[in-house]
Parts: C-alpha cells; sequence; structure tokens
C-alpha cells in the first residue's frame, strides 16, 4: 500500500509513502477534501534527518490502528520543513505560542481553511513524562470538533489574528550597538565549555563570525577569546567528527561531548567559512585541519551526482542513533590490535564505561591528531552501516557551501574546492531557476515544485557573489545582481527595511512570514542584507541602491541585534562589514603571489576581486602601476595607493 506521498521529490514524504496513513502532500486538494468531509486538518512537520521524527512515526504512523482513527476522523497532510520553510515558519509560530516550545515533529490541528487551533509536537503511544497520548490528543480534538465546533473555528481565527505579522521599528546599527553585542555575549558566554548557555548546545557559527569581524575591526581581546575557545571546545568534542570531518546538528550536553549526530549541509558551510577565517588570523594547524576535512566532507559525503550537495545525514542508521559513530575499548581493539587500541583510546576519550550509551563512547581529539589511527579507524567505520542521506538540494544551503568553498578555496589555494562551487553555482541556475525565480529543491536533477523563499535568493547570490571573486568571472556578478533585482522587487514589505519571507504572488497562507531572527541558518532578510552589502562594493549596475537597501535592512533588525545578540549573529556581522566599509582589495595584473596575500589578509566580510584591467567592474580604472600588476585597497569610498609587493599589501590590509 502507498499513499499520496509516493511520487514526491522529498526524500522525507518518501520515508512516510507506505505508512497506513492516508497522507497528503501540502496541497489546495487537501484543504478542499477537509471542508467536503466536514472534518480538520492533522498537519505533521519535520525532515528527513530527524530523529523524533522518525520515533513518532513508527510508534504512531505505522501503527495499523492509530493511523485508522487518523484516516476517518482526519485529513492528514505531511510537510518537509526543509522543502516548505514558508509553512513550518507559520505554523512553527503558533505551537511555540501555544505549547510554549518548539521542534520537530510538530503537530498540528487546522480547519479545512488552515487556521490553526491545536498544536505540538511529539507525541508518545503512550501516556509519559506528564504528555497524553497521541490517541488521547486524537481523541480529545475529535470530540471538540464535534460537540464544540464553532467555538473552535472562533478560537483558530483569533489565534490568526494575534500573530499577526508587525515589523521592528527601525533603530540603528552603529558601533556602541557593536560594542554592546560583544559585552551581551561575554554575559551569555560559558568559559569552562566554550559556546553560549547551557545544554542542549548549537554550534554558533553566526556569532562566530560576527566575533571574529568584530576583533578585525576593533582589535576585541575579549571577542576574539570567545570565539577562539568555541572553535577549540567544538573542535575537539564529539560534535565534530574526527575520522570523517563536518560537524553533527548539536551537543546534548554543554561540554559538546556526545552530538545529536544528524549533520546538516547550513552546519557545515557556516562553520567552514568560521574556521577559514579563523585560520587566517591564527594559522594553526588545528583550525586548518578542520578547514580541509570539512571542505572534503563536503564534497565526499555531501556531493551530489548533478553537482550540488545533499541536504542532511540521518541521524539514526537502521533506527539507532549514533550507531555507525560509537566506540568501545574493544572494537578499537579489534581494528588497530592491543597496543594501538588503547593509545587511540586515551588519544579519543574512549572510556570502558562510555560517554555515550551501552557503553560505547563519541570520539573526541585529547592530544595530538593520529591521520594512521584515523584513517584505519575511518576505514573500518565505512564497513558498517551507514546513516541515511538526505539528497535533495536545497537552493539556499547550497548557496552557503558556495560561498564556503569559493571562499576557503581562494584562501587555501584549493582550486578543487572552487572547481566544486561552480559546479554547484551552475546546477542551480540551470535547474533552479526557471523565468527568472527560484524554486526551493531539486533531486537526482529534477526541479521540486516549491517556489523559493527570500533565504534561497539571498543566500544564491551571495554565493554566486563570492564566486565572482574566487574566479573573476563576470558572469556570477550579473546572476546575483538578477536574483537581489527580484527578491527586491517581490519581497519587500510595505515600509523600509521591511522584507516578508515569501514572495508577493506566492501561495497565500493564514500569515505571510517574516521572521527576522538568525536561527541555524541566516533569516532570508539578513541573507538578503549580506548580499546587497557585498554587490554593492563589487561594482554592481544598482550599487547605490543596494547599499541603501541593505542598511535600511539592518536598522529593521537593530533593537534584535541589541538585545538578543545570539540571535542576531548574521545581521551583526553585516553590520559589521559595513562598519569597516566593506574592505575591497582589487588586485590588477597576473600576481598570484599579491591575490594569495589579498585572500590570506583581506578582512571579514570584504571582497577580493583579481583579473586584468577592465575585466571586472571592481578592476575598472585600476591600471598596473609601472607596467608592473598592483593591489588597491580601499575602504567604502575611501582607497590607499596602489601597492605592489605582498609587504606592502599585507601593511594595508592590517592598517
Amino acid at each position: 500500500m502507498t499513499n499520496r506521498l509516493a511520487s514526491s521529490t522529498s526524500p522525507y514524504l518518501l520515508q512516510h509513502a507506505d505508512n497506513p496513513v492516508d497522507w497528503h502532500p501540502w496541497s489546495p486538494e487537501a484543504f478542499a477534501e477537509a471542508r467536503e468531509r466536514g472534518v480538520p486538518v492533522l498537519l505533521s512537520v519535520g525532515y528527513a534527518a530527524c530523529h523524533w521524527c522518525h520515533v513518532m512515526a513508527h510508534e504512531s504512523f505505522e501503527e495499523p490502528t492509530t493511523a485508522a482513527y487518523m484516516n476517518e476522523h482526519f485529513v492528514n497532510v505531511k510537510v518537509d520543513r526543509e522543502e516548505r520553510p514558508d509553512v513550518d515558519a507559520v505554523y512553527m509560530a503558533v505551537t511555540q505560542a501555544l505549547s510554549g516550545h518548539g521542534g520537530w515533529p510538530m503537530t498540528c490541528f487546522l480547519t479545512p481553511d488552515g487556521e490553526p487551533f491545536y498544536a505540538g509536537t511529539y507525541y508518545p503511544p503512550e501516556p509519559r513524562q506528564g504528555m497524553p497520548s497521541f490517541r488521547q490528543v486524537l481523541e480529545a480534538i475529535t470530540h471538540a470538533w464535534r460537540e464544540q465546533g464553532d467555538q473552535v473555528r472562533e478560537s483558530a481565527a483569533s489565534i490568526v489574528s494575534q500573530l499577526a505579522y508587525q515589523p521592528l521599528p527601525q533603530s540603528t546599527v552603529d558601533g556602541d550597538v557593536l560594542d554592546g553585542a560583544v559585552v551581551s555575549l561575554l554575559g551569555h558566554f560559558d568559559r569552562a565549555n566554550g559556546g553560549f548557555g547551557g545544554a542542549p548546545k548549537f554550534p554558533p557559527s553566526m556569532v562566530l563570525e560576527f566575533l571574529l569581524r568584530d576583533h578585525e575591526r576593533t582589535g576585541s581581546v575579549e571577542a576574539l577569546s570567545m570565539a577562539r575557545a568555541t572553535c577549540d571546545a567544538m573542535a575537539s568534542g564529539g560534535l565534530y567528527d574526527q575520522l570523517g570531518g563536518g560537524f553533527a546538528r548539536y551537543s546534548v550536553d554543554a561540554e559538546w561531548v556526545v552530538p545529536h549526530f544528524e549533520k546538516m549541509l547550513y552546519d557545515n558551510a557556516l562553520l567552514l567559512r568560521v574556521y577559514a577565517h579563523l585560520s587566517r588570523l591564527d594559522p594553526a594547524e588545528r583550525y586548518r585541519r578542520v578547514v580541509r576535512e570539512t571542505a572534503e566532507f563536503l564534497l565526499r559525503t555531501l556531493g551530489t551526482a548533478e553537482g550540488g550537495f545533499a541536504a542532511s545525514l540521518d541521524a539514526d542508521t537502521d533506527g539507532v542513533e549514533g550507531l555507525t559513530y560509537v566506540w568501545t575499548p574493544a572494537q578499537l581493539v579489534d581494528v588497530l590490535g592491543v597496543e594501538e587500541g588503547a593509545r587511540a583510546a586515551v588519544l579519543y576519550g574512549v572510556t570502558p564505561e562510555g560517554t555515550f550509551e551501552h557503553g560505547a563512547s563519541t570520539l573526541r581529539m585529547l592530544g595530538e591528531p593520529d591521520p594512521e589511527l584515523a584513517a584505519a579507524l575511518l576505514a573500518a567505520r565505512d564497513r558498517r552501516p551507514q546513516p541515511g542521506r538526505d539528497d535533495k538540494v536545497v537552493t539556499a544551503w547550497n548557496g552557503l557551501a558556495i560561498t564556503a568553498l569559493a571562499e576557503a578555496g581562494s584562501a587555501f589555494g584549493e582550486p578543487r574546492w572552487v572547481a566544486a562551487a561552480v559546479r554547484a553555482a551552475e546546477l542551480l541556475l540551470s535547474v533552479h531557476l526557471v523565468d527568472g525565480r527560484l524554486l526551493r529543491t531539486s533531486r537526482n536533477g529534477v526541479a521540486g515544485t516549491a517556489a523559493g523563499v527570500l533565504e534561497d535568493y539571498g543566500c544564491l547570490a551571495d554565493g554566486l557573489l563570492a564566486l565572482h571573486q574566487a574566479t573573476g568571472e563576470e558572469r556570477w556578478l550579473t546572476a546575483a545582481c538578477g536574483l537581489l533585482d527580484t527578491a527586491l522587487a517581490r519581497f519587500a514589505g510595505s515600509e523600509p527595511g521591511v522584507y516578508y519571507d515569501t514572495a508577493d504572488d506566492a501561495e497565500a497562507l493564514v500569515q505571510r512570514p517574516s521572521d527576522p531572527a538568525d536561527n541555524a541558518s541566516p533569516s532570508g532578510s539578513s541573507a538578503l542584507a549580506s548580499a546587497l552589502v557585498t554587490a554593492s562594493v563589487l561594482g554592481a549596475p544598482r550599487q547605490a541602491e543596494y547599499r541603501s537597501a541593505a542598511e535600511a535592512a539592518v536598522t529593521r533588525a537593530g533593537l534584535l541585534a541589541a538585545r538578543e545578540p545570539r540571535f542576531a549573529g548574521h545581521w551583526l556581522s553585516v553590520a559589521e562589514a559595513l562598519a569597516l566599509g566593506p574592505v575591497q582589495v582589487a588586485v590588477v595584473g597576473a600576481a598570484p603571489d599579491l591575490v594569495s596575500a589579498a585572500w590570506r589578509g583581506v578582512h571579514g566580510g570584504g571582497v577580493v576581486v583579481a583579473g586584468e584591467p577592465g575585466s571586472a567592474p571592481l578592476l575598472a580604472d585600476r591600471p598596473l602601476v609601472d607596467g608592473s600588476p598592483a593591489a588597491y585597497v580601499c575602504r567604502g569610498y575611501v582607497c590607499d595607493r596602489p601597492v605592489t609587493t605582498v609587504d606592502e599589501l599585507a601593511a594595508a590590509l592590517h592598517r
């Protein structure tokens, strides 16, 4: 038996295609059926790598009696939050408001008009720890709908009206706000373990990027110390895959020992950029190792046959969380022998009692890396069952990967990484861009049907601008400006600096979402602002308009940046770039030593373009100096005299 999900391009929906639940994808037909039958809609939202989504599926959606009850009393709709972030955003706001928390799986009950009246997350098959069972929830909703239908509909309408979007007032983000953000972050900083707050602890990638940029602008010792300590702790902990590279989604403890094992493309792209940036400020081998291994993880493990990057790796293997990754002392001995196995146990923190579950341990790095040990253990691990891969290609997340690989490849002199970024960009522009508009996803080279949201335009534009810098090819700048022009035309609100996450001609939901906060990935509006700033200093045709639009958007996030900097990391990074100019380095002539020095020394948010005079907008009217290659360094609208040596360029960038 299959249901309506069998033809989906979403791996998450395909995981539910054989459920006895008669699932619908999100569609007008589902709500039309609910109106015709006079029943509510049960909306279930999750994603393919989500551990608790799998648990609830096994406990409830695969259970015939529960499925039969769902089919009789509801129209059941399954949504991949990664494919439809707009739907997820609207109903996550409701879930958080009604239950006080959010997360996935998300379970919402809606009227046939899509208005929510009850919402929660995971529900167990039996009452547990104060939670009702899923069946109890279903029966209560059915009774309320049947006996108090008018009141339920009134409640739903009231909920929608109370969640109506109100833009933040304008508030300047100046040096005082940026300094205050560093002070605020110090108050949340975990001095013992790195990171901010307690368990569970997520990698604060965008906050770290802000701190690095702030240090470059102000020389703040505190900013650099917080960034370095957090990067050290994450890279030596279980959050980081010590054998295969790449970071897990978060740590369940405050010490970064036990990860939630799913690996997300967006985390690894953002963290690759952070560690590449940090390695420019501190060339310690531990940071360079993380850059190399994470970039290779993206290419080797998340790369798709079509040239894009897959969304994620599952937290589970054969239904067991972490099965692929954890080790016992005996398993180390089986692979390495008694002596080397014992040494590996000390190096990686594998204990007899275990740091995870059932006597097994996650791997940490408690000494100097040993490539031979790691290679032997990785070869053995590769023979184990492997986690599933969600191989859909998400536009925004691929944009983040393109940016990171282009920048890291340029800074590290790794043309393979830049070439991988080029392949991904070509896939997105050929498959995801249709008649000037982006689609959200593709799979196996076939585009999905969901329209792109604002973060898709902003993140991809940023990636294309990074490629323009890495390759010198103007086609990437042209394509990026096309995306930015569409975003400004289709996503802007009626007030300056206000942007919605969906286009003005997108499918109408009960609320048009607009969330300015940076969470695990940049908000749509901060991603757009970042790309607008970069395009404005690369010589885009509408550079003055782009700069003005970016500045207006940043002022809309000013209160957020001042009051909750942990949720405004990308905004603060954009503000730092604006405060510093951003820095522009134009290298004219064949001078690989100058280009390399430019990439090593450019500040975060700055740009580097190299080529023959006049071959790119930033290289216009910048001639050779006495027939020799030269580098021009500018900050905003003020330029230094051109320099011709690496030492002079380094001094200009550090001035």
